[in-house]
């Protein structure tokens, strides 16, 4: 009998223009939790995919529990008690938490002896005791589109628990929560460990594979380069073997010479549908050459800020400045010709097409504009030119290049062409909103390093982080918001991590 509760020898797979996972062996222990690690692309999500079922091997085998896997498909991975919580959330945002739990093998009962019907009652209860188990606190009834993002993980989690998975994998189950989130994903994931679960965590993010996990496979460009304990290697280790090279943890930053004022927010009010002020009286500037940041716990209304001034969001009051321009009320596009670049929170559903490929996306901003596009006709060779010199410029990987379609790269790979896109528009005023957000630490290392470059070309840079470690190492002011409010804007030397801590906190002088 094998020691591996999971098992995979020599899988290779591969991809139009790509080969994902390249004669890959490791083996997994029941009740440990085992990290997979790597960059971007590097082919984590692929393998454990592989094992839930998504794709088939094109070369070697799989074993569960000692048994070779024959048949690979999620309804197999299910009946071997396989579950995933996926990186994007297969949710139907109109269904209750329950409904979602439930799909595909809905409980019935009969009423009358013969009617058949959805067990709906008794199964709410099932899941609020599941729930209570696990420390979950999910609210069986509340449907999915009224839930945050980190609520919506835990319905996930529950559709595994309820399914009655053993085998529980997590793909970056912490890129999209805060740190107070993330905190308590780790302890659950502990809870599941001590209720005898087997944990697979694909993630980049070095801290909690330290925080939790047993042993780390370190995957780069979809070969295994080291399995090690996670106690006795360090971080420093590990990012070198996922990276392939030494990285830095901390950048060199320049002496701070703040230039003339580029941006301007003045006395900023905006509502939400119920006529709420989510951003209450707000006033801030920033000067070329200064990275302004905004430090808070999420949904304080950071987003809202950056939101209003990029012109996704309606303001109730108050102006904005760009340029010694107002534009208060001026279109996205026109705002981005007055020379503004913006990095959204959300990569998928406001800083890309999803459909588009990775050449079309990068030329978003310019497409209208010579050499792309002369007299009405769209120059594609132009296109695809400009493309290949960001792909290099920005370590963009994708398995047919420019003409990769962006829904089929990783998150990471998303982000850093939104990145490339706004960067390259060399605009006097940049906004990045979670620009690190699931990105690796090479990935993260190399945009931090380009936020200081822009910097020193005296570009205006309104920073959004929930990174507190992001913001104390790259800010030169930092404005925190609290319930709407800016309680503080201070030189970011002047300030400790406790002090920003605090105020986000609500604590104030």
């Amino acid at each position: 009998m094998s020691e591996y509760i999971v098992e995979m020898r020599h899988v290779t797979k591969r991809f139009p223009g790509i080969v994902a996972n390249d004669d890959v062996s490791l083996g997994i222990k029941k009740g440990e939790i085992f990290a997979l690690l790597g960059e971007n692309g590097a082919g984590k999500s692929t393998l454990m995919s592989i094992l839930f079922g998504m794709y088939e091997p094109d070369e070697g085998e799989v074993y569960v529990r000692g048994k070779k896997v024959e048949h690979f498909s999620p309804n197999h991975a299910t009946a071997m008690n396989i579950g995933m919580v996926h990186q994007h959330f297969k949710l139907v945002s109109n269904y209750t938490v329950t409904e979602n739990i439930i799909l595909g093998m809905e409980p019935q009962k009969r009423l009358g002896g013969f009617l058949p019907v959805v067990d709906i009652k008794n199964t709410n209860q099932k899941i609020a005791d599941l729930s209570k188990k696990f420390r979950l606190e999910v609210e069986p009834t509340k449907k999915i589109e009224d839930l945050n993002v980190s609520m919506q993980q835990r319905v996930e989690i529950l559709k595994m628990l309820y399914r009655e998975a053993e085998i529980l994998i997590f793909d970056e189950p912490t890129a999209v929560l805060t740190p107070q989130e993330i905190e308590f994903l780790l302890d659950i994931i502990r809870e599941m460990r001590r209720n005898g679960k087997t944990i697979i965590l694909i993630t980049h993010k070095l801290e909690e594979i330290k925080q939790v996990a047993d042993r780390c496979a370190i995957l780069n460009r979809g070969k295994v380069v080291g399995i090690c304990d996670v106690a006795e290697t360090s971080t420093k280790k590990m990012a070198e073997l996922m990276v392939g090279r030494e990285v830095s943890f901390t950048q060199e930053k320049s002496p701070f010479r703040p230039g003339e004022v580029k941006l301007t927010v003045d006395h900023l009010v905006v509502k939400n549908a119920d006529g709420f002020p989510v951003v209450n009286d707000v006033s801030f500037s920033v000067r070329g050459g200064e990275i302004f940041a905004i430090a808070g716990v999420a949904g304080n209304g950071q987003v809202e800020i950056a939101d209003a001034v990029a012109g996704l969001t309606k303001v109730s009051s108050g102006t904005i400045t760009l340029g010694g321009k107002e534009i208060t009320d001026a279109a996205v596009r026109a705002r981005n010709r007055q020379g503004l670049a913006y990095i959204p929170e959300d990569r998928q559903s406001w800083g890309l097409i999803l459909d588009f490929t990775l050449s079309e996306n990068l030329l978003l901003r310019r497409y209208d504009q010579e050499p792309y596009c002369v007299k009405g006709v769209l120059h594609r060779e132009k296109f695809d030119e400009k493309s290949r010199q960001l792909i290099e410029q920005f370590d963009i990987r994708s398995g047919q290049g420019e003409k990769t379609v962006v829904r089929s790269m990783s998150g990471g790979n998303q982000q850093k062409a939104i990145v490339a896109r706004e960067i390259d528009q060399d605009a006097p005023c940049i906004i990045f909103v979670q620009p690190t957000r699931g990105l690796d630490i090479g990935a993260i290392e190399n945009i931090h390093r380009q936020i200081l470059e822009e910097r020193a070309k005296g570009k205006a840079i309104l920073l959004v982080s929930l990174e507190l470690d992001e913001i104390m190492s790259l800010a030169d002011t930092i404005g925190v918001i609290y319930n709407g409010q800016l309680l503080k804007i201070a030189p970011a030397d002047t300030m400790s991590t406790n002090e920003v801590g605090q105020y986000m906190m609500g604590v104030k002088e």
